[in-house]
């Protein structure tokens, strides 16, 4: 069996050749992210409006951002939460953690729930073009029914709140 060979060394992921038998595949090793699903009050979300390049669009999603070298994706979570909305959390737990494209690359999102938030001053990194968006919950679940979110973390997180999570 051959070893993985790194064919592609990128500023925030990389990617490998591997072996499954005698067939190659190219896998992204991505350090991971946390996701964060800010709730302002009992009935409001901090969304946040970001220009993803990838796709040329300004998505609404959740803050989220990719995990340090040895950091914590709690701590990812708080330091995530306040460069790019300006909230602050008394507590953040974890909600879930999932491979959101397995196929294909080894990232793993832990999504977490951000209350007791406080509002102090962004820290967004120069070139980013993120606006907060707060919305009632019930907007937020209308806004996946008809297509305005988009974006697969802010699904699955929201999601994964409504239905395990709010009111319990």
């Amino acid at each position: 069996m051959k070893s993985p060979e790194t064919v592609f060394e990128g500023i925030r992921f990389n990617i490998e050749r591997v072996w499954q038998g005698k067939r190659p595949r190219d896998v992204m090793r991505h350090p991971g992210a946390a996701v964060i699903l800010p709730l302002v009050d009992d009935e409001n979300v901090c969304l946040i409006k970001n220009y993803r390049i990838a796709v040329d669009q300004t998505l609404l999603e959740l803050p989220a951002g990719t995990l340090e070298p040895n950091e914590p994706p709690e701590l990812t979570a708080g330091r995530e939460l306040e460069e790019e909305t300006g909230y602050k959390a008394d507590k953040i737990e974890l909600l879930n953690s999932y491979y959101p494209s397995p196929g294909v690359m080894d990232e793993k999102m832990y999504v977490y729930l951000a209350t007791g938030l406080t509002m102090h001053s962004p820290a967004r990194e120069e070139g980013e073009e993120i606006e907060n968006h707060v919305v009632t919950l019930s907007e937020a679940k209308a806004m996946i029914r008809d297509g305005r979110i988009a974006d697969g973390k802010t699904i699955a997180g929201l999601l994964f709140y409504f239905e395990f999570r709010r009111g319990k």
